[in-house]
């Protein structure tokens, strides 16, 4: 169990017309302007975007996993410890976190794989 760094972002490259932004201590994510996650490499954790409910659910069914970013235009974001979840799960997540950020029609060009 764990992913490694390079691995979470070889999986934000796999999504479509995503933009970084390097700042001193973090990279953020966005799509078309919208942002939709960050990494941390000094704490290998990542924050992504989710609704309300799946931050309060993820949260508090293993919070050795997730615990709260903070919440923002009815959005709720959950830090992620990469070292204590698995691909398949992380991967669901950054898709969700990217698909409430995306475009509709980017979301149907790209649904998430099957």
């Amino acid at each position: 169990m764990g992913v490694p760094d390079a691995r979470f972002l070889r999986m934000v490259d796999g999504l479509a017309d995503v933009e970084r932004a390097q700042a001193r201590d973090y990279t953020s994510f966005s799509v078309h302007g919208k942002r939709f996650g960050y990494y941390w490499p000094r704490t290998s954790t990542v924050g992504l975007k989710q609704t309300l409910a799946e931050q309060i659910a993820l949260v508090s069914e293993r919070p050795e996993v997730f615990e709260v970013q903070f919440t923002a235009g009815g959005f709720g974001w959950v830090v992620v410890y990469l070292a204590k979840i698995d691909a398949d799960e992380l991967t669901e997540l950054l898709y969700e976190a990217w698909r409430l950020s995306a475009p509709e029609l980017l979301v149907e060009e790209n649904p998430y794989p099957a």
